[in-house]
Protein backbone atom coordinates (compact mmCIF):
# COMPACT_ATOMS: atom_id res chain seq x y z
CA UNK A 1 0.00 0.00 0.00
CA UNK A 2 1.08 3.59 -0.65
CA UNK A 3 -0.51 4.85 2.58
CA UNK A 4 -1.41 3.12 5.85
CA UNK A 5 -3.83 4.70 8.35
CA UNK A 6 -3.25 3.44 11.89
CA UNK A 7 -6.44 4.32 13.80
CA UNK A 8 -7.20 1.09 15.65
CA UNK A 9 -5.39 1.22 18.98
CA UNK A 10 -6.82 0.91 22.48
CA UNK A 11 -8.57 4.14 23.38
CA UNK A 12 -9.96 5.57 26.65
CA UNK A 13 -7.93 7.26 29.35
CA UNK A 14 -9.78 6.13 32.47
CA UNK A 15 -10.36 2.54 31.31
CA UNK A 16 -6.69 2.10 30.45
CA UNK A 17 -5.94 2.26 34.18
CA UNK A 18 -8.16 -0.81 34.68
CA UNK A 19 -6.49 -3.03 32.09
CA UNK A 20 -2.92 -1.86 31.46
CA UNK A 21 -1.74 -5.20 30.00
CA UNK A 22 -4.25 -4.93 27.16
CA UNK A 23 -3.18 -1.34 26.49
CA UNK A 24 0.50 -2.32 26.34
CA UNK A 25 -0.27 -5.24 24.02
CA UNK A 26 -2.42 -3.23 21.60
CA UNK A 27 -0.59 0.09 21.71
CA UNK A 28 3.05 -0.95 22.00
CA UNK A 29 3.46 -4.44 20.51
CA UNK A 30 0.74 -4.06 17.89
CA UNK A 31 1.78 -0.61 16.77
CA UNK A 32 5.46 -1.58 16.51
CA UNK A 33 4.51 -4.29 14.00
CA UNK A 34 2.59 -1.80 11.85
CA UNK A 35 5.46 0.70 11.92
CA UNK A 36 7.91 -2.02 10.92
CA UNK A 37 5.60 -3.13 8.08
CA UNK A 38 5.54 0.43 6.75
CA UNK A 39 9.33 0.63 6.90
CA UNK A 40 9.80 -2.62 4.99
CA UNK A 41 7.26 -1.69 2.32
CA UNK A 42 8.10 2.03 1.93
CA UNK A 43 4.52 2.83 2.95
CA UNK A 44 3.54 6.25 4.25
CA UNK A 45 2.12 5.95 7.78
CA UNK A 46 -0.67 8.21 9.05
CA UNK A 47 -0.86 7.73 12.81
CA UNK A 48 -3.66 8.81 15.13
CA UNK A 49 -1.84 10.24 18.14
CA UNK A 50 -3.70 11.49 21.20
CA UNK A 51 -4.57 15.09 22.02
CA UNK A 52 -4.17 13.96 25.64
CA UNK A 53 -0.53 15.00 25.27
CA UNK A 54 -1.69 18.62 24.98
CA UNK A 55 -3.86 18.36 28.10
CA UNK A 56 -3.15 20.63 31.06
CA UNK A 57 0.02 22.00 29.43
CA UNK A 58 1.48 18.56 28.83
CA UNK A 59 1.11 17.34 32.41
CA UNK A 60 -1.22 14.50 31.40
CA UNK A 61 1.12 12.51 29.19
CA UNK A 62 2.13 9.96 31.83
CA UNK A 63 -1.00 9.96 34.01
CA UNK A 64 -2.47 6.86 32.35
CA UNK A 65 -1.27 3.82 30.39
CA UNK A 66 -3.19 5.18 27.41
CA UNK A 67 -1.47 8.58 27.44
CA UNK A 68 1.92 7.01 28.05
CA UNK A 69 1.67 4.49 25.20
CA UNK A 70 0.35 7.03 22.71
CA UNK A 71 3.22 9.39 23.53
CA UNK A 72 5.75 6.57 23.22
CA UNK A 73 4.37 5.54 19.84
CA UNK A 74 4.63 9.06 18.48
CA UNK A 75 8.29 9.10 19.51
CA UNK A 76 8.85 5.66 17.95
CA UNK A 77 7.42 6.81 14.63
CA UNK A 78 9.47 10.00 14.63
CA UNK A 79 12.59 7.96 15.37
CA UNK A 80 11.81 5.63 12.47
CA UNK A 81 11.69 8.75 10.34
CA UNK A 82 15.19 9.65 11.52
CA UNK A 83 16.62 6.11 11.46
CA UNK A 84 15.08 4.77 8.27
CA UNK A 85 13.53 7.69 6.40
CA UNK A 86 9.98 6.53 7.19
CA UNK A 87 7.42 8.79 5.54
CA UNK A 88 4.81 9.61 8.18
CA UNK A 89 2.34 12.15 9.53
CA UNK A 90 0.89 12.19 13.06
CA UNK A 91 -2.65 13.47 13.65
CA UNK A 92 -4.44 14.39 16.87
CA UNK A 93 -8.20 14.14 17.29
CA UNK A 94 -10.25 16.28 19.65
CA UNK A 95 -13.28 14.49 21.12
CA UNK A 96 -14.94 12.94 18.10
CA UNK A 97 -18.73 12.67 17.98
CA UNK A 98 -21.29 11.79 15.32
CA UNK A 99 -23.13 8.88 13.71
CA UNK A 100 -22.52 5.37 15.10
CA UNK A 101 -20.63 6.57 18.17
CA UNK A 102 -20.67 4.24 21.18
CA UNK A 103 -23.59 5.08 23.49
CA UNK A 104 -23.57 2.20 25.99
CA UNK A 105 -20.95 0.79 28.36
CA UNK A 106 -17.58 1.86 29.67
CA UNK A 107 -16.30 2.93 26.23
CA UNK A 108 -19.23 5.24 25.43
CA UNK A 109 -18.36 8.76 24.34
CA UNK A 110 -19.75 11.55 26.50
CA UNK A 111 -22.03 12.77 23.69
CA UNK A 112 -23.20 9.21 23.02
CA UNK A 113 -23.84 8.62 26.72
CA UNK A 114 -25.87 11.82 27.03
CA UNK A 115 -27.95 10.86 23.97
CA UNK A 116 -28.81 7.51 25.52
CA UNK A 117 -29.63 9.03 28.91
CA UNK A 118 -31.81 11.66 27.21
CA UNK A 119 -33.81 8.98 25.37
CA UNK A 120 -34.21 6.91 28.55
CA UNK A 121 -35.39 9.92 30.57
CA UNK A 122 -32.44 9.73 32.94
CA UNK A 123 -30.37 12.48 34.51
CA UNK A 124 -27.20 13.26 32.57
CA UNK A 125 -24.20 12.01 34.54
CA UNK A 126 -21.30 14.47 34.57
CA UNK A 127 -17.93 13.59 36.10
CA UNK A 128 -16.91 16.27 38.58
CA UNK A 129 -16.05 19.08 38.45
CA UNK A 130 -17.93 19.59 35.14
CA UNK A 131 -15.69 22.51 34.19
CA UNK A 132 -13.46 20.32 31.99
CA UNK A 133 -13.11 22.04 28.62
CA UNK A 134 -13.30 20.05 25.39
CA UNK A 135 -13.22 20.81 21.65
CA UNK A 136 -15.85 18.48 20.20
CA UNK A 137 -15.22 17.54 16.57
CA UNK A 138 -17.64 15.83 14.19
CA UNK A 139 -16.35 12.56 12.77
CA UNK A 140 -16.88 13.81 9.20
CA UNK A 141 -14.55 16.74 9.90
CA UNK A 142 -11.98 14.30 11.23
CA UNK A 143 -12.28 12.17 8.09
CA UNK A 144 -11.78 15.15 5.77
CA UNK A 145 -8.71 16.13 7.78
CA UNK A 146 -7.28 12.61 7.61
CA UNK A 147 -7.66 12.51 3.84
CA UNK A 148 -5.78 15.79 3.44
CA UNK A 149 -3.02 14.72 5.81
CA UNK A 150 -2.74 11.39 4.00
CA UNK A 151 -2.17 13.21 0.72
CA UNK A 152 -0.05 16.15 1.80
CA UNK A 153 0.98 15.84 5.48
CA UNK A 154 4.55 15.32 6.56
CA UNK A 155 5.81 14.97 10.12
CA UNK A 156 4.17 15.62 13.48
CA UNK A 157 1.55 18.08 14.72
CA UNK A 158 -1.60 17.72 12.58
CA UNK A 159 -4.38 18.46 15.04
CA UNK A 160 -7.92 17.91 13.77
CA UNK A 161 -10.24 19.72 16.14
CA UNK A 162 -13.12 22.18 16.14
CA UNK A 163 -12.61 25.71 17.48
CA UNK A 164 -15.85 25.41 19.48
CA UNK A 165 -15.13 24.89 23.18
CA UNK A 166 -17.61 23.53 25.70
CA UNK A 167 -17.33 22.52 29.31
CA UNK A 168 -18.94 19.18 30.11
CA UNK A 169 -21.56 21.13 32.07
CA UNK A 170 -22.28 23.24 28.96
CA UNK A 171 -22.59 20.10 26.85
CA UNK A 172 -25.12 18.61 29.27
CA UNK A 173 -27.14 21.84 29.23
CA UNK A 174 -27.46 21.61 25.44
CA UNK A 175 -29.60 18.52 26.05
CA UNK A 176 -31.77 20.40 28.56
CA UNK A 177 -32.03 17.63 31.15
CA UNK A 178 -31.27 17.34 34.86
CA UNK A 179 -27.58 16.87 35.70
CA UNK A 180 -26.23 14.36 38.22
CA UNK A 181 -22.59 14.58 39.27
CA UNK A 182 -20.23 11.60 39.57
CA UNK A 183 -16.95 11.49 41.55
CA UNK A 184 -13.80 12.80 39.91
CA UNK A 185 -11.74 10.34 37.89
CA UNK A 186 -7.99 9.86 37.71
CA UNK A 187 -6.17 11.35 34.69
CA UNK A 188 -9.24 13.36 33.67
CA UNK A 189 -7.70 16.47 32.14
CA UNK A 190 -9.15 19.94 32.66
CA UNK A 191 -8.09 21.52 29.35
CA UNK A 192 -6.29 20.67 26.10
CA UNK A 193 -4.51 23.11 23.82
CA UNK A 194 -5.94 23.13 20.29
CA UNK A 195 -3.16 22.57 17.74
CA UNK A 196 -4.55 22.81 14.19
CA UNK A 197 -2.30 25.26 12.33
CA UNK A 198 -0.53 22.66 10.19
CA UNK A 199 -3.80 20.99 9.23
CA UNK A 200 -5.45 24.29 8.34
CA UNK A 201 -2.45 25.15 6.20
CA UNK A 202 -3.39 22.14 4.07
CA UNK A 203 -6.82 23.71 3.50
CA UNK A 204 -8.77 21.91 6.22
CA UNK A 205 -11.50 23.56 8.28
CA UNK A 206 -14.41 22.19 10.35
CA UNK A 207 -17.89 22.24 8.82
CA UNK A 208 -20.00 20.92 11.69
CA UNK A 209 -21.29 22.52 14.90
CA UNK A 210 -21.91 20.50 18.06
CA UNK A 211 -24.79 22.74 19.10
CA UNK A 212 -26.58 22.29 15.75
CA UNK A 213 -25.86 18.56 15.77
CA UNK A 214 -27.57 18.15 19.16
CA UNK A 215 -30.46 20.46 18.22
CA UNK A 216 -31.10 18.51 15.01
CA UNK A 217 -30.79 15.18 16.82
CA UNK A 218 -33.32 16.24 19.47
CA UNK A 219 -35.78 17.34 16.77
CA UNK A 220 -35.44 14.02 14.97
CA UNK A 221 -36.01 11.86 18.07
CA UNK A 222 -39.00 13.97 19.07
CA UNK A 223 -40.55 13.40 15.63
CA UNK A 224 -39.95 9.67 15.89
Amino acid sequence: PDVMYLLGEYSRVEQSLVNPSKVLDFNIAGTAKVVEFCRKNSTKLIYAGSSTKFGDKGENINKSPYGFTKSMNAELIKNYGEWYGLNYAICYFYNAYGPREVEVGEYATVVGKFKRQYLEGQALTVVKPGSQIRNFTHVYDIISGLILVGEFGLGDGYGIGSDEEYTIDDLARLFGKKIEYLPEQLANRETATLVTTKTRNLGWYPNYSLRKYIEDWKKNVEII
